[in-house]
């Protein structure tokens, strides 16, 4: 409360009081110096959260609290440092949306883009960079994140995923996949208002320097390879966590066991911090495919320039690696499962193994030859294209991708999906309604069994076309 009362006098010296705290205990490694890191971090938290007149953390204050999670050796210093500063994003925001005036504008709907220049950030992605600054840039310890940085970050935690490493996984890897959550964070907090701001007013500039497409676009980054570590650790977390929490269960009594691995703190939070891990990878993954379609319309626009940058669009690197690597298609396919990023997958997929459809005219108003999910399920009408796409595809990867696709289908907003939907931002629901794409599917599973009569029909097959039965009877 002391703390609280010198804000309102003098923020100044505020800030040194609280900085004091943690710099007392900069070159000790001792449970002191740990208690006053962590009486660091309650101080921000009492003057710009608990506080009735919250003050604005200063860049000292927010620089130190990353450097304690980048580098702190406890649970509970990392995981305060953590929810610390996704509490601070929450309240201090670098970018959002906010109402115009309604005096100054005919539209009461319209909004205006914020970005507080001046804010601190954990990433330094700029090309020019002052000398005192760049000293600062290091493989995330401790310092300014940059592009090569967020790699590194990244494939530590690609070593982290496996298997026999994550059972013995200590407080550094768990810090790594805290610091990791806490960047997409930053990205994704950054992005979507600007997306959003875009698509309403087609200025290509509020992405451009968004720190995503920054990232994206530094010639330190190789993209294609970020995107395949961030496949492998997303699939491998799903099966992984699972395998543990498990593992936990049966040797929660063996202290032998106990002792090789982490400690028991460490080994409670860990199957959670593996999920919000591989939720995080998720994130980035919807992101830049967000990123993609909006950067595609400003180059047909001709807005984009050479400083953008050239990179191949993340559902390619995805669909590649689903490919030749099938044994990632079914965990892929089971948590990933943002429902609209996860359809424009599975159409994809297909559409990248089935005979491309004729050119259409401008007269043209038929669906049949749309390439929605809809349009693929009409491929499955005869005997002849549907041998042709399990010679391509693999009868139990069509059955994976039909179930996931109408599961992603039932996930998108109801209204969206009725037989009257115009909604503009959604192709598949305009093209084709949920009663059309229940009859399709349980047209394909015929059509599928009468090609391959030995044919079996996974689980959640059954499950899919049960549900489409039920949803048909009722509108009947």
């Amino acid at each position: 409360m002391e703390l609280c009362r010198h804000s309102k006098i003098n923020g100044g010296r505020l800030e040194e009081n609280i900085l004091a705290i943690v710099d007392a205990s900069e070159a000790r490694d001792t449970q002191d110096a740990d208690d006053d890191r962590i009486a660091f971090l309650e101080a921000v938290r009492a003057t710009a959260i608990v506080s009735e007149s919250r003050t604005t953390p200063t860049h000292k204050m927010l620089q130190a609290a990353f450097k304690i999670l980048s580098t702190g050796k406890s649970l509970e210093l990392i995981m305060t440092s953590y929810q610390l500063l996704h509490e601070l994003e929450k309240y201090f925001p670098r970018v959002y949306l906010s109402k115009v005036d309604e005096s100054k504008s005919d539209s009461k709907d319209m909004t205006d883009l914020v970005v507080v220049k001046e804010a601190w950030s954990p990433f330094i992605l700029n090309a020019e960079i002052a000398s005192s600054e760049r000293k600062a840039v290091t493989d995330v310890a401790g310092g300014l994140v940059d592009s090569s940085g967020f790699y590194l970050l990244i494939q530590d935690i690609a070593v982290v995923v496996d298997e026999k490493n994550f059972q013995t996984c200590d407080t550094k890897s768990l810090g790594k996949m805290l610091l990791f959550q806490y960047l997409v964070n930053i990205l994704e907090c950054d992005f979507l208002p600007r997306n959003r701001m875009y698509e309403e007013t087609m200025d290509w500039i509020l992405l451009r320097e968004s720190l995503l497409n920054i990232l994206l676009a530094s010639r330190k980054l190789n993209c294609k390879s970020l995107l395949k570590d961030c496949l492998t650790i997303m699939c491998k977390l799903y099966q992984v966590c699972a395998l543990f929490s498990d593992d936990l269960i049966y040797e929660e009594n063996s202290v032998e066991k106990s002792a090789r691995k982490c400690d028991t703190a460490v080994s409670t939070a860990l199957p959670e911090v593996g999920k919000n891990t591989s939720i995080a990878i998720q994130k980035l993954i919807t992101i830049i495919m967000e990123l993609d379609k909006s950067k595609n319309k400003a180059e047909m626009q001709g807005c984009t320039t050479r400083a953008d940058g050239v990179r191949t669009p993340v559902v390619e690197i995805i669909l590649d690696e689903l490919t030749y690597n099938t044994d990632i298609l079914h965990p892929f396919l089971q948590v990933f499962d943002e429902p609209k990023s996860k359809l424009e997958v599975v159409v994809q997929y297909f559409w990248k193994y089935i005979s491309k459809p004729s050119v259409r005219t401008r007269r043209s108003n038929g669906s049949a030859d749309d390439t929605t999910f809809s349009g693929a399920l009409k491929c499955f009408s005869n005997i002849s294209s549907t041998k042709s796409i399990i010679r391509k595809i693999g009868i139990e990867e069509i059955q994976l991708l039909l179930v996931h696709g109408f599961e992603a289908t039932l996930s998108l907003p109801s209204k969206q999906c009725s037989d009257e939907s115009n909604s503009a931002g959604n192709q598949e629901c305009r093209d084709s309604s949920l009663t059309e794409i229940c009859k399709n599917l349980i047209s394909a599973f015929r059509s599928l069994r009468s090609t391959e009569q030995h044919m079996e029909i996974l689980s959640n097959a059954k499950e899919a076309l049960f549900v489409a039965a039920t949803i048909l009877s009722m509108k009947s």
